[in-house]
């Protein structure tokens, strides 16, 4: 196989996959770790990809637009479910628990089952399916972002200004070992960030599609929270011991 060959198959994995290792390359191309290597270190150089310890990362970019929900609802589900599942069970019954607007946290309403709970959303659908479901349930008051069916502005930082959270769930459009969570919107991140600071424990829920990648605002640094999500290639996460992989 000519290098120019090689280089496209790497760049077209990370593209989909956004992270790989040096095995994983070895076994799909099958060429051997020493090429690889070399292959890895040349792309680097051009900037069309991220050398780390063990593989490679896509190139970062800054994500300034957000998807609406239907049409992220359907993408990663069966990660999303597990993920889901993992967090309802987080819940005990004395729990005064916070839910971020998001696609993972409103599929973590399905597996609740601590009624004794008390729930605090900022999500929309989040609130009509915790009241459906026999849940007590405070909805904050304030903007409604189409996009996202959540709540956000000053009356909603307002409304959080007098709780406390024992526990908080929390989506994020972006996960970075330097940047942080991150998401698009600088009104929702402001209330992301203010809810998260008012729980006694963060747990971010996101699939690894969200990892390596970054959004224009940052509403917590990686150390802030805990995060639940799926088995993690790039050793860098691997190694925080805040991130709980959920399956395999």
């Amino acid at each position: 196989m000519l290098a120019q060959e090689r280089f496209e198959k790497i760049l077209e994995l990370l593209r989909t996959e956004q992270s790989v290792t040096v095995a994983e390359l070895t076994k799909k191309l099958n060429i051997s770790e020493s090429t690889i290597r070399r292959d890895l270190t040349a792309l680097h150089k051009q900037g069309l990809l991220i050398k780390v310890h063990g593989g490679a990362t896509a190139v970062k970019s800054i994500l300034s637009r957000e998807e609406a929900v239907a049409q992220k609802s359907g993408k990663q589900l069966c990660e999303k479910r597990e993920i889901a599942r993992y967090a309802a069970g987080c819940i005990s019954a004395e729990d005064f628990v916070y839910i971020d607007a998001g696609t993972t946290t409103e599929l973590m309403i399905d597996y609740l089952t601590e009624k004794g709970a008390v729930y605090v959303t900022n999500g929309i659908s989040h609130a009509r399916k915790l009241m459906n479901s026999g849940y007590r349930v405070f909805l904050l008051g304030g903007e409604v972002k189409a996009v996202t069916e959540a709540i956000i502005g000053e009356d909603a930082l307002d409304n959080l200004e007098k709780y406390n959270f024992s526990i908080g769930f929390f989506g994020a459009n972006g996960i970075d070992t330097e940047r942080g969570f991150t998401t698009p919107d600088p009104k929702e991140a402001a209330v992301k960030k203010k809810a998260l600071r008012h729980s006694n424990r963060a747990i971010v829920l996101a699939d690894k599609s969200k990892f390596n990648q970054i959004s224009s605002v940052k509403f917590a640094d990686i150390q802030e929270a805990e995060i639940i999500t799926e088995q993690l290639d790039d050793i860098r996460y691997r190694t925080l011991t805040t991130i709980k992989e959920v399956f395999s």
